[in-house]
């Protein structure tokens, strides 16, 4: 997290003898936080601070108003829109404040490419938007009277909103938005202008005090280097580089990370992006462009997306869905040591199973109860992983698990 730089005392000089007369008054108190104050913004406070003492000011530091700490470990739940922001808010806040719990992922911008809350109607993106969280500041009163750490999750590339109303940022087959196989659309992540589109509305996010910015849906469609010559769209400034289909599309999805945890620093929040756990056993995936090490390499925490239903038997299980301790312990050890050859590495936070996956059997579906999370959190836990996040898309968690199976 971003701290606030000393100005020295050459900075307190030239403020004190050189700022412009008609200037709001800094007073004592100002200086001493190494802070200017500017005007309210969603009622709460920006702050500014100066790295280097003789350049105009220029950069700032925000302060949302809201307290929360960092937990001893990241131990989160998933919400949409609709569970942060009715009725089943009651009953995911009761579960988070009595168990081992501490955290909700809360979804900003979700997989359709709506915004969940409204922002004021001279935003450019009220249009875009769903009043799924009617009271935003007030859902942030409550997660920060309950020492719940708020992050909030935003869907990045796949976004049908934004390209029905803009096909020009999106592929195109036959002069139609391509959609894949389940009616989703993605936008192009060659396209700056997506970027910038994105950016904003995390920007949102940690205005409205939200301590961790986690983007998802960092990629192209699964399978796009099978239709990458066959779609219509634009390669931006990636156009002229002399590199192949592959390596353009991790050039553009490492340029958006590196750019966005650049762009959200000021902010003080950590950046965090989830990625397909079998990016971690390729070199780089062929058609979405994630390059594990190299995303690694420009985030503050790392979501491998690990459920055991999505693998094959890479790992020499047959069946992954009916042993998670195995699958967790075999990836864990893997990725621990891809992150060991990282100057600085992200910090490892899974998402892991908590739901069935009956599109893998013809007769009963093995059901992931107590045992089957437990076993998933103790394989990361005896690998050095302390911190995990729990989906369910329906936001039903299991009940009576120990989410500190180790203690």
């Amino acid at each position: 997290m971003i701290k606030h730089l000393e100005f020295g005392w050459l900075f307190i000089l030239v403020l004190l003898f050189a700022w412009p007369t008609n200037s709001s008054t800094i007073s004592a108190e100002e200086l001493n936080q190494d802070t200017l104050m500017a005007q309210k913004h969603y009622k709460k406070e920006v702050q500014f601070a100066v790295s280097d003492p003789i350049k105009r000011l220029a950069r700032f530091t925000y302060n949302s108003g809201y307290q929360f700490s960092y937990p001893e470990a990241v131990r989160g739940i998933y919400l949409t829109g609709h569970s942060a922001g009715g009725a089943r808010f009651d009953s995911l806040l009761n579960l988070v404040n009595t168990t081992d719990l501490n955290t909700m992922v809360i979804d900003i911008k979700d997989d359709h490419g709506h915004l969940t809350f409204r922002p004021d109607q001279d935003s450019p993106y009220y249009d875009i938007s769903k009043s799924y969280i009617d009271d935003p500041e007030a859902m942030m009163e409550i997660l920060e009277k309950n020492e719940i750490y708020p992050i909030a999750r935003i869907v990045v590339f796949k976004d049908s909103v934004l390209a029905e109303e803009r096909p020009d940022l999106s592929f195109q087959e036959d002069g139609e938005v391509w959609v894949n196989n389940r009616g989703e659309a993605f936008v192009n992540p060659y396209e700056k202008e997506v970027w910038e589109y994105n950016l904003d509305i995390a920007k949102m996010a940690a205005e409205l005090g939200f301590q961790d910015i986690q983007f998802d849906y960092v990629r192209y469609p699964e399978g796009f280097e099978t239709r990458d010559e066959d779609l219509d769209y634009s390669q931006g400034d990636y156009e002229d580089v002399d590199i192949d289909g592959v390596q353009k599309r991790v050039e553009a999805v490492t340029d958006f990370v590196a750019y966005a945890h650049e762009e959200l620093e000021v902010y003080g929040v950590d950046v965090s992006v989830d990625i397909f756990g079998y990016a971690a056993t390729v070199e780089e995936t062929p058609g979405i462009g994630q390059n594990f090490s190299r995303i690694a390499d420009n985030v503050d925490v790392i979501s491998s997306m690990i459920y055991p239903s999505h693998w094959t038997p890479h790992f020499g299980i047959d069946f992954p869905d009916k042993e998670p301790y195995r699958l967790v312990d075999a990836y864990s050890k893997l990725e621990n040591d891809i992150l060991a050859e990282i100057d600085n590495p992200p910090l490892s936070r899974p998402w892991i199973q908590d739901f069935d996956a009956p599109w893998l059997y013809s007769g009963e579906t093995f059901t992931y109860g107590v045992e089957e999370v437990e076993a998933q959190i103790r394989a990361l836990n005896e690998n050095g992983i302390d911190e995990f996040l729990l989906w369910n898309a329906g936001n039903v968690y299991t009940e009576g698990v120990d989410y500190t199976p180790l203690d």
